[in-house]
């Protein structure tokens, strides 16, 4: 959208696409003697990558202006993470409808005084956050885990059993089928727009851009129904399952129980708490592996972006980049609503463990149902590692086409997968801030390098836990357990 933007007011934008190592970066960068550099980061590993870009447009000299933009930034990690490495302008957007200003800014004869201006923020920024951590109360692993959730197995409900073991595909999902579960509050996001819908439609100051908006999407809504522009498809499995007291969840061949085939690994929450509330990592909502009580797990992977790349390419063509946009926008759109869908039938039939479950679709967006479906990458499990154990229970490449890029993103970029948890007491959270303890400890289970492991969870390490700037080395061949590609390639998009 911000490339978009910027060409509709005069700018020449390239566009290096996605996964675009550094050196390439900087070498476009001379090659075409560019004015600005925007980096864009979709997940969080994202975030590294930019300030190894950072650091290595100050190695060679540069001292051009560097944008930073993207679904996971924000300005407080523009200001700790990035500014830092680099001493030329770096600025963090926080939408397209800004690009254009912060371009103008520092490229106009007021940049030195907009520099600056930018600048001395950060440094509040910093300060604050300086202040801030340094009253932050962490415990140890040892004592977070002390304080785990302790779910009573005994006593509390049965675990139910899945109405299969391993694995299913669901191909061919019906579009017409999702488009009743859309939540369309983040569309509008997507579009610079916030607000909750409906609400927004008949907001004072965007009812009438968003109305406008809703009704040029529902129109390409229909013909994507109606003409099958994109495709759709889940998978969804259940294993046998027990957790570790070191916060691993094992998973067990449903043809020989006491035969591991996977490990699941968690973090935990290290933050004091008062109230005495736990310290939770999702191992907790799992029963004790080894104990009397036999406990489930599932997993899924859904997209519904399946032909979503011939489509937009054809949009382009035609000069209509707004429909483009507006594609990739409902694809995101359609993959969460499949995501929910799926979410109801594990719940009804598939796992079963509320089967006279009835709730709107209201109360759906507000998860008012029992049992979770956290993702990797989001606040209770940062770890976009993790992913490569589920794809692989899952054989989602070879059964539904979604495939994992070298930075973990997955490829359509419409596509959704996580974990299942059945239990009533489980919950969403966030991890917050881990400690050295943690990351060392975490890092021994996955058998992977510290600095490894510290790139890929650089954003939910305390300032003490950071191992160093060396460059971290991968693990040396893929497993189900280890994270098997190379962090070094997990690269922004240049914008």
């Amino acid at each position: 959208i911000v490339g978009v933007v910027l060409r509709c007011n005069n700018y020449e934008v390239i566009d290096l696409g996605v996964m675009v190592p550094a050196a390439r970066i900087l070498e476009t960068v001379r090659e075409q003697k560019a004015d600005l550099v925007g980096l864009s980061g979709l997940i969080t590993p994202s975030l590294e990558e930019m300030a190894h870009v950072a650091a290595e447009l100050e190695r060679e000299g540069f001292h051009l202006p560097l944008l930073i933009g993207g679904a996971t930034t924000s300005k407080a990690h523009t200001a700790i993470r990035i500014a830092p490495a680099y001493s030329g302008p770096t600025v963090h957007v926080i939408d397209a409808s800004r690009a254009v200003g912060v371009a103008g800014a520092l490229l106009g004869g007021e940049r030195d005084a907009y520099v600056e201006r930018i600048r001395d923020e950060y440094e509040t920024v910093r300060a604050e956050r300086a202040g801030r951590r340094s009253r932050e109360e962490r415990l140890t692993l040892d004592e977070a885990r002390a304080h785990r959730l302790r779910i009573d197995w005994a006593s509390g409900p049965t675990p139910p059993v899945p109405s299969y073991l391993g694995v299913r595909s669901f191909e061919d999902w019906p579009l017409e089928d999702l488009v009743e579960r859309i939540d369309w509050t983040p569309f509008f996001t997507a579009w610079e727009m916030r607000g909750h819908f409906p609400q927004i439609l008949d907001d004072a100051r965007l009812g009438p851009s968003a109305r406008s908006l809703y009704d040029d999407a529902r129109a390409l809504l229909d013909r994507v129904v109606r003409e099958h522009l994109l495709g759709a498809a889940g998978v969804a499995g259940f294993w046998p399952a027990g957790s570790t007291p070191d916060d691993d969840v094992r998973l067990f061949d449903p043809e020989a129980p006491d035969r591991t085939i996977a490990t699941l690994h968690t973090l935990r929450q290290q933050h004091a708490k008062t109230n005495d509330r736990p310290n939770l990592a999702l191992s907790d909502f799992v029963a004790p592996a080894g104990g009397p009580i036999r406990d489930h797990v599932g997993a899924f992977a859904v997209t519904a972006g399946l032909g979503a790349t011939d489509v937009i390419r054809r949009f382009e063509a035609a000069n209509d980049d707004y429909s483009a946009i507006m594609l990739r926008a409902l694809a995101d759109r359609l993959a969460e609503a499949l995501a929910e869908r799926l979410h109801e039938r594990v719940r009804r039939e598939l796992w079963g463990y509320v089967p006279n479950e009835t709730l709107s679709n209201a109360e759906l967006i507000a998860e008012g149902y029992q049992g979770i479906r956290p993702a990797p990458g989001y606040p209770a499990q940062p770890d976009h590692t993790e992913k490569a154990t589920i794809f692989e229970l899952l054989e989602a490449e070879r059964r539904i086409g979604i495939a994992l890029t070298e930075s973990f993103a997955m490829t359509p970029a419409a596509s959704v997968s996580g974990l299942y948890f059945w239990h009533p007491e489980s919950a969403y959270f966030g991890i917050g801030r881990i400690g050295r303890d943690q990351l060392e400890d975490y890092a021994r289970r996955k058998d992977v390098p510290v600095e490894y492991m510290a790139r890929w969870l650089a954003p939910n390490l305390a300032e003490d836990a950071h191992p160093g700037t060396s460059e971290p080395s991968p693990p040396a061949s893929p497993s189900p357990t280890a994270a098997p590609r190379d962090p070094t390639a997990a690269t922004p998009t240049p914008a």
